[in-house]
């Protein structure tokens, strides 16, 4: 899940020290970008295959979990913050929280390339919104014939899942303008910690209730530490990297890969196979997003 990938955080050379940081720094930005993507898609497709065992709320509350674990230890933030900075961490984690429960609910229905590329709307339409462009209203009219094309010729696709998609779309655009306030509000990675630990409290109920003893196997825990550190700490050391060195314009233009490398994951390790109609729809809205990240306005690509 994967799109909490750029807010403030922990430092790629805070996670991996001065000898990896010198060795990974000497990798192009945007390979570092690519390598993001492919872990946050590798993280989904280990996720699906718990689903079996925990379902997709135990997944998700396991992925949160640790991820507000490590974060926590790692930041150690002070609860000492006034009002309006609480407000912006509570918004953030209950946003973040229910966008990983609708994708997960979404990648448990329908493969997950057609699932990140219907998520992937949410980015775009905040990509979009409030352009007067006639070049934006293209790449906007692109994406939605690209979401056309996905449903040709898949009468199977699981109605609900695609519900969640959007659902979780919507989340990642709401994320996108909360995340960057906490920017605003909170220093370091500090507001970052605190709001993946609200998302654990959001996520975890639904995973007890849902998956109960099941979620305190070894295997299972183990699994559940590999999504988090697949879907989240890599990821996100890997991106804040590749965000020193390159604007956050090219960034978004590279993320644009994601729905796309989607597909492919999901094909090589889900065996999940599309049809040609649904590789052009995806190629759509690639392209439509990659055109809208190179356009957009000053202020959206700081809160990107």
């Amino acid at each position: 899940m994967n799109v909490d990938r750029t807010e403030p955080g922990p430092s790629f050379r805070s996670f991996l020290g001065a000898p990896a940081a010198r060795t990974f720094g000497a990798i192009p930005p945007p390979a570092l970008v690519l390598l993001g993507i492919v872990s946050v898609q590798v993280g989904s497709a280990l996720a699906k295959h718990l689903f079996s065992e925990v379902g997709s709320f135990g997944t998700v509350a396991l992925r949160l979990l640790f991820a507000a674990a490590v974060l926590m230890l790692w930041w150690r933030p002070s609860l000492r913050m006034n009002r309006r900075a609480w407000t912006v961490v509570l918004g953030y984690g209950v946003v973040l929280g229910s966008m990983n429960l609708c994708f997960y609910l979404a990648l448990a229905r329908i493969p997950l390339g057609i699932a990140v590329t219907i998520e992937f709307l949410g980015p775009l339409a905040v990509a979009l919104a409030g352009s007067r462009r006639w070049l934006d209203a293209f790449w906007a009219l692109l994406a939605a014939g690209g979401v056309v094309l996905l449903m040709e010729g898949r009468g199977d696709l699981d109605l609900a899942g695609l519900l969640f998609a959007l659902a979780a779309g919507t989340c990642w655009g709401l994320y996108i303008l909360v995340g960057a306030a906490l920017g605003r509000h909170t220093s370091e990675g500090h507001g970052l910690a605190l709001g993946m630990a609200v998302a654990a409290l959001v996520a975890v109920p639904f995973g007890v209730a849902d998956s109960k003893t099941a979620l305190l196997q070894p295997w299972v825990l183990m699994a559940g530490l590999g999504v988090s550190l697949l879907s989240s700490v890599i990821p996100y050391s890997l991106d804040l990297e590749a965000l020193r060195r390159i604007p956050p314009r090219v960034f978004g233009i590279l993320m644009s890969l994601e729905p796309a490398m989607a597909a492919l994951i999901g094909l090589v390790v889900l065996q999940e196979s599309l049809r040609l109609p649904q590789w052009i729809a995806v190629a759509c809205v690639v392209a439509a997003s990659a055109g809208a990240a190179r356009g957009a306005r000053p202020d959206i690509d700081q809160a990107a």
